[in-house]
């Protein structure tokens, strides 16, 4: 079904397991999650065992960089042929609205297939879909060799639209009882509960489209965010899935001179989010750093020099409790090594948020090989532990405000990369509907 290409997506057609199937083993957390815990992936292997999953047409970048990683590459697209063969698809036509249920929240989203013309993932872009940070153009060639040649497409993307009046997405959940459920399941590893609803494509449709059209118009655009008239109109901002929507990106660019403009590569399934939905919540995404082989107490100071002041903490918590309540003149960023925890203290620093304070000191400390490996982990817990072990040291960072995201997209461009979560490990988007990728 097609859609106005002025508003940058086209309600696709989507494929979903066969009610027979198990949806508790079918159902899999985005690949780019536990990617230092390879036991969460052992023990989802051993859940799913035979039965057909989404596990078997991802990579768990937990494999990345690993003697086998080609190997299972070549094996997802095999698996997703098998499946294909093997009719165990279902193909609807509409909107899904997705609700995912959680310990502590509820939030809600529609399925959706982006057009990647109308999107541009490099800092100062101003096209209608943008990344909300910077993407790590290294980060995309493992990416790529999974999804090129690949038949299907199983997204973990989730994309923001900033409608604070709640006009796209929760009308449809007012009205959730009257719409036909084709999923209602609990999540592996007691990650919470989805369900899913089929919203007919008449009425509804047409009153999402409107919404959608509204948030869109160039007056109401620069009104809200007050931005001159040199800004484009901002309407998508990746949240979650930035390297797997650029990978979707850079595929169509080198394959579209070959094919036709309605080719499905063209599109990119996501769900999209409304930044205002009460369960959506932003979490900081920290720094983890491994074999340690310079000392990197040393060289903070020397990168940062006067401005620079490093605190013991008596405790995590204390640690935590300063870094999460800190002034806009004076950066606080917790410190974890084998020796204890620490607040470390940046002085009128030039970022606006702590995290770009941060990551040109790390990328630097990187390239000067100063560690084996570094790692962006969601949860203070894990950076804790892993923080804590030898030859290792971890930064806590806080939490950005939600209201920040759009505005600092449309005047600064991208955020600094892994800024921001929705949402802790167990919390991301677990794959569920797929789409054809390939006529």
């Amino acid at each position: 079904m097609k859609i106005n290409e002025n508003l940058g997506f086209q309600i696709p057609s989507i494929l979903l397991p066969k009610r027979d199937l198990d949806f508790q083993k079918w159902a899999v957390i985005a690949c780019d999650q536990y990617t230092s815990e390879p036991e969460y992936w052992h023990d989802v292997e051993t859940f799913v065992g035979d039965a057909p999953s989404t596990l078997k047409m991802v990579l768990p970048e937990v494999y990345l960089e690993t003697d086998f990683e080609n190997e299972l590459i070549e094996r997802t697209k095999k698996n997703m042929q098998d499946y294909l063969d093997q009719d165990i698809f279902q193909s609807l036509e509409g909107l899904i609205l997705v609700e995912r249920q959680t310990e502590n929240n509820k939030r809600h989203g529609v399925m959706v297939a982006l057009d990647l013309e109308k999107y541009d993932f490099n800092k100062g872009s101003q096209t209608l879909i943008r990344a909300s940070e910077g993407t790590i153009l290294d980060r995309l060639p493992p990416r790529i060799r999974i999804r090129e040649g690949a038949k299907l497409e199983f997204p973990h993307i989730l994309v923001l639209i900033d409608d604070p009046n709640y006009t796209v997405i929760e009308p449809l959940v007012e009205k959730k009882d009257q719409f036909r459920k084709i999923y209602d399941f609990d999540l592996m590893k007691k990650s919470g509960h989805l369900t899913g609803y089929l919203v007919p494509s008449d009425n509804e449709l047409k009153q999402f489209v409107e919404a959608i059209e509204n948030l869109a118009k160039p007056e109401r655009f620069y009104q809200h965010y007050q931005v001159d008239k040199k800004f484009g109109v901002l309407l998508f901002a990746m949240g979650d899935g930035n390297h797997s929507l650029a990978t979707a990106k850079s595929i169509w660019e080198e394959i579209k001179d070959k094919v036709s403009m309605d080719h499905p590569a063209r599109y990119a399934l996501v769900e999209i989010e409304n930044i205002h939905d009460q369960g959506l919540e932003f979490e900081p995404i920290h720094r983890v750093l491994f074999n340690l082989q310079l000392d990197i107490l040393e060289k903070m100071k020397t990168w940062w020099g006067e401005s620079l002041r490093v605190s013991p903490s008596l405790s995590q918590a204390e640690m935590i409790e300063q870094v999460d309540h800190q002034s806009p003149s004076v950066h606080k960023i917790g410190f974890i090594n084998p020796h204890g925890y620490f607040v470390l203290e940046i002085k009128n620093p030039e970022s606006n948020l702590p995290v770009g304070t941060l990551q040109p000191f790390l990328d630097s400390f990187m390239k000067q090989k100063g560690a084996g490996k570094i790692d962006y982990v969601h949860g203070w817990k894990v950076t804790c532990e892993l923080g804590k072990k030898e030859n290792n040291c971890g930064y806590y960072l806080p939490a950005m405000e939600k209201d920040q995201l759009f505005k600092t997209i449309i005047v600064d461009g991208a955020l600094p990369r892994k800024t921001f979560s929705m949402g802790e490990a167990d919390e991301k988007r677990f794959y569920m509907e797929g789409r054809k990728i390939t006529p």
